[in-house]
């Protein structure tokens, strides 16, 4: 029960977000959405050093000086693997016109919610590993700190949420229940992902270091490539930085006291 609680909070934290469709009459401002990608970005970065590349190179401390190869190898293929996804996904990012991908002809609502669920494939599987090393009884690994990283991805989904569903209903004019489904929707990802990670955990459990840095290196990769640039585009990007260090230390705190 545990277990299933603490995948399903991420998506909680989407739908939660997706709800403000219902509280809300327009978007959100651009300088609130400044300061909640800079916060969703100081999450994940956080959650990617403490929560996942830490513990990926304290369970291999036996390899001596080697000891960053498999935190080193694991990032670099979460990064490719983003990027892969970004090739061959269509998908439309907020505030950009032009879809990136294979041309498909979709709709642009299916699109943002495509470009929401990208991001949250890694964050999914970052909670999925973290659950399955707590399940193999690794000392690296609490119960408590795995919680930890579920709430720190479900605060920083929160605003995720409503990104998608609040401009879904201004720009497309799609009815409240709609927009709502959309921004929930994209989240689903994340719980099945994590489902499917630790029903493999069994095979995984030898290469747990390399899946830990694997999700974090595809978390930074959305960071660093979409959330990152959102966040300072145009003016006040001073903003966004403040949003990023309160959600970075939120995020470490979260990780530290309760890991």
């Amino acid at each position: 029960m545990n277990v299933f609680l603490g995948i399903m909070i991420p998506f909680v934290g989407t739908a939660l977000g997706a709800s403000c469709v219902f509280l809300l009459k327009n978007e959100i401002r651009p300088l609130i959405q400044k300061i909640l990608l800079g916060f969703a970005s100081g999450v994940m970065v956080a959650a990617s050093v403490w929560s996942l590349l830490m513990p990926a190179m304290n369970m291999s401390e036996h390899m001596g000086k080697m000891a960053f190869v498999p935190a080193a190898a694991g990032l670099l293929a979460g990064v490719a693997f983003l990027l892969l996804l970004d090739v061959v996904v269509p998908h439309l990012h907020l505030d950009h016109e032009a879809p990136e991908g294979p041309k498909k002809g979709w709709s642009r609502s299916t699109m943002l919610v495509l470009a929401v669920t990208l991001h949250n494939i890694p964050e999914g599987m970052a909670v999925g590993v973290v659950f399955a090393g707590m399940m193999a009884e690794n000392a690296q690994i609490t119960m408590a700190g795995a919680f930890a990283l579920s709430i720190g991805i479900a605060i920083q989904n929160f605003p995720e949420g409503a990104i998608i569903s609040l401009p879904l209903k201004s720009e497309n004019g799609m009815n409240r229940g709609k927009a709502f489904l959309y921004g929930a929707s994209s989240g689903i990802v994340e719980p099945a992902a994590a489902a499917i990670t630790i029903l493999l955990s069994e095979f995984l459990t030898p290469v747990l270091p390399y899946l830990l840095a694997f999700a974090a290196g595809a978390m930074l990769y959305v960071v660093v490539e979409e959330l990152i640039p959102e966040a300072s585009e145009g003016e006040h990007s001073n903003i966004g930085t403040i949003g990023f260090t309160v959600g970075f230390v939120l995020m470490m705190i979260l990780d530290v006291a309760l890991g």
